[in-house]
């Protein structure tokens, strides 16, 4: 079995420097696991610098990687293919090595933020309930947790879950979680756009309680809200508009294992290149969540296709770094 040292993602300290950021995405991008890949897939990864090397892995992984792009499919609709044992295992050696496969614990013991990011109903709920548990457990000290969601409506197979059962949208999955999380009743405000529910709405929904930071529960706004819903990026742009960031301050994110790498250059993007914060993103722990992993969650497939993601996000750090540095 093929076994690869841990390659470090981009780091991101508070007062955020962006001398390193292509260095350190180019040692991702041409690593000995993502070689490996490359090569099992009949391609050979080429010496060059880091914007042609993006575009080569954009194009290579959209050919062999990208298993959404038949019908434009939710993660959880991909029909998996088949493959070999030695495949599979590298696959997993590989991911595990970029940082998709491990749960982490907050590197730091106190943040001036945490960021809780929405997705499919099942992961609401289990990482809001990691969150909740790092706050109640104390393995991290943090004044504001912000449970980021769209109006993104939940399919049957979300209101499946007995906790979702209601029904509703992605923001609604959060809301469920952070409330079953930290034993919130009712919302002390709630702040919503007026009208029916399109791709422009947006919610704020507050809650507190002794002992526990003020935590928000938020569906966004898409920033192109003719073309589609609101996706990561603008989840939080929204946030980051209601808080007066600093560049001392430091944010945890909280998210799946599997897509950890996308959305922490995604974050540092729109929240580090433009305040300067630092940012530190980890998966939660699915050996301890009481919500289990659907399945087919772990297949070699989702970790390919969120590679994919991750060379896709560091492509659009890379692009706006560049815009930041020229403007």
């Amino acid at each position: 079995m093929a076994s690869f040292a841990p390659v470090p993602l981009p780091a991101c300290e508070p007062n955020y420097r962006t001398d390193a950021v292509a260095g350190e995405i180019h040692g991702w991008i041409s690593s000995p696991p993502m070689r490996a890949l490359v090569s099992a897939y009949g391609g050979s990864l080429p010496q060059a610098g880091v914007d042609e090397l993006l575009a080569w892995l954009d194009a290579f992984s959209d050919e062999h990687w990208n298993f959404r792009k038949s019908g434009k499919v939710e993660r959880d609709q991909v029909t998996a293919p088949e493959f070999r044992p030695d495949t599979a295992e590298l696959v997993r050696s590989a991911a595990t090595a970029l940082h998709l496969v491990d749960a982490d614990r907050p590197p730091h013991p106190a943040y001036r933020h945490l960021l809780v990011l929405g997705g499919l109903g099942r992961a609401c709920l289990q990482r809001t309930e990691y969150a909740a548990r790092l706050v109640t457990e104390r393995a991290v000290a943090v004044p504001e947790l912000a449970a980021l969601g769209s109006f993104r409506p939940l399919n049957a197979s979300e209101t499946a879950l007995p906790q979702l059962a209601a029904g509703g949208y992605e923001v609604d999955a959060m809301d469920a979680g952070v409330r079953i999380g930290f034993g919130f009743g009712r919302p002390v405000r709630r702040e919503a756009s007026r009208g029916e529910v399109t791709h422009s709405s947006w919610e704020v929904r507050t809650y507190r309680a002794d002992g526990l930071p003020e935590v928000h529960v938020l569906a966004a706004p898409s920033s192109e809200p003719r073309e589609r819903r609101a996706n990561t990026p603008d989840t939080y742009e929204f946030w980051a508009q209601r808080v007066s960031l600093r560049a001392t301050d430091r944010i945890l994110v909280v998210t799946s294992p599997i897509y950890v790498p996308f959305q922490h250059s995604d974050a540092i993007r729109m929240l580090a290149l433009r305040h300067g914060c630092g940012i530190d993103t980890i998966g939660f722990d699915p050996a301890t969540a009481t919500v289990p992993l659907a399945p087919g969650a772990t297949n070699p497939d989702r970790y390919l296709q969120e590679i994919r993601s991750g060379i896709l996000s560091m492509r659009r750090l890379v692009n706006a770094l560049r815009e930041t540095v020229s403007a």
